[in-house]
């Protein structure tokens, strides 16, 4: 996963879910909860997540995560980046789509396998 995403997901997942823990946010983002830990720094050290510690009673060590406005910022322009990529990979596969049903066009009918019909 690129870095910026990740950071996306935290950002995201912490917004909806601001008392998640490590082990839940991990679980969540299908990652290791060292890796987690990583990642979670880096969104903290950046000052777009401010944490605070809670008292629940049945964990005195929760915290309460919030997107500070830089990070709610970021968010957004993580957003927007991941969106640009996705066009450009999502045009660049629908170019590879259609020279591959160019070249089964251009194919001799022997060379290719008849496509299975419906009933």
């Amino acid at each position: 996963m690129i870095e910026e995403d990740l950071h996306l997901e935290v950002l995201r997942l912490l917004e909806q879910e601001p008392d998640m823990s490590q082990r839940q946010l991990a679980r969540s983002l299908g990652l290791s909860v060292g890796k987690t830990h990583y990642a979670l720094k880096a969104v903290l050290d950046r000052g777009w997540v401010k944490a605070q510690n809670f008292r629940r009673s049945d964990n005195r060590s929760a915290y309460l995560y919030k997107l500070t406005p830089n990070g709610l910022q970021e968010k957004a322009r993580l957003a927007y980046a991941l969106l640009q990529r996705k066009r450009v990979e999502h045009e660049a596969l629908m170019t590879e789509i259609e020279q591959l049903r160019a070249e089964l066009r251009d194919a001799r009918p022997e060379a290719v396998a008849p496509e299975p019909r419906n009933p």
